[in-house]
């Protein structure tokens, strides 16, 4: 069974950064696409960001394009989300998401693209 923690959300004033980390467990992810997505009070979960295995392709939301960076280290099984200049608006529950299958699309962005979840980390930006 895998199981996936986000940890690094906060409080952040608008205009400033924050680095979201999920750690993995229970399986080697190297092979597999991992995401971020986000949930707004009120709103559904959207797509954020994507990696493939090996970390050099991504795939951005168009809300954080140029403002989020999703990285990753396969020796620690983990993701990274950089996120700079952050918005009021990008206020929500992080979640951090893998795929059970090996492989990497940048169509990978619906919620059913992903078999595994972490529990989130919340993200809270004053304006």
């Amino acid at each position: 069974q895998v199981h996936m923690v986000e940890s690094g959300g906060g409080l952040v004033q608008a205009g400033g950064s924050l680095r979201l980390s999920c750690a993995a467990s229970g399986r080697t992810l190297s092979g597999n696409a991992m995401s971020w997505f986000r949930q707004a009070p009120g709103k559904g979960r959207e797509f954020v960001a994507a990696i493939s295995g090996g970390g050099g392709r991504t795939t951005y939301g168009d809300s954080v394009k140029g403002r989020f960076t999703m990285t990753r280290d396969n020796a620690k099984n983990s993701v990274y989300l950089q996120m700079n200049s952050l918005k009021p608006e990008d206020t929500a529950v992080y979640y951090c998401a893998a795929r059970a299958a090996l492989g990497f699309s940048s169509s990978y962005t619906a919620l059913n693209d992903y078999n595994y979840w972490g529990q989130g980390t919340q993200v809270t930006v004053s304006s």
